[in-house]
């Protein structure tokens, strides 16, 4: 039905329905200018984007486990270091226990020894070589005393370094 001049309700309630259906069609024109249609659907795009976040994932994941495997090394050179610390200190503690050993037995044979006095003499033991000094009452008991520090067990070397006073 086409509008007439002579009715003007039937005019205008005529052009109405072609007035939405313009709007209607000018907001979708223009809605769908942001948009970038590249051809995928939605659910395609939904797709894409559920296995960009899989890769991302995935990727991460390998991320994580490479620093996890780093830090696995890393805390098994430590222990590996922690433990050939140990030992050397083991090792040096035990030196210090034989040295001390050392020092002990042949100060208590001088002790022992009616020539020798364990007050006069300083005995000192480094790595085996016992060192001695102080006084002898004479020069038999300054032999003596070498003698019976080179006897005792772990002693490498004797340095004598007593010197020889009468009693008086």
């Amino acid at each position: 039905m086409i509008p007439t001049s002579s009715n003007p309700l039937k005019a205008g309630h005529a052009l109405r329905p072609l007035a939405i259906l313009g709007a209607v069609s000018l907001a979708l024109a223009l809605s769908a200018c942001n948009k970038q249609d590249d051809g995928k659907t939605a659910g395609q795009q939904l797709d894409s984007a559920i296995a960009k976040t899989e890769e991302a994932a995935a990727q991460a994941k390998a991320k994580a486990a490479a620093e996890m495997a780093s830090a696995g090394t890393a805390m098994k050179n430590a222990t590996q270091s922690a433990e050939a610390s140990g030992k050397d200190m083991a090792a040096k503690a035990g030196e210090k226990i034989d040295d001390l050993t050392i020092t002990t037995t042949v100060t208590a044979g001088f002790a022992k020894d009616p020539d020798l006095s364990a007050l006069k003499i300083n005995v000192d033991t480094r790595n085996g070589a016992v060192t001695l000094n102080g006084s002898a009452p004479t020069e038999a008991a300054r032999e003596k005393a070498t003698a019976l520090a080179k006897e005792v067990k772990g002693v490498n070397s004797v340095d004598n370094k007593l010197v020889v006073k009468a009693a008086g």
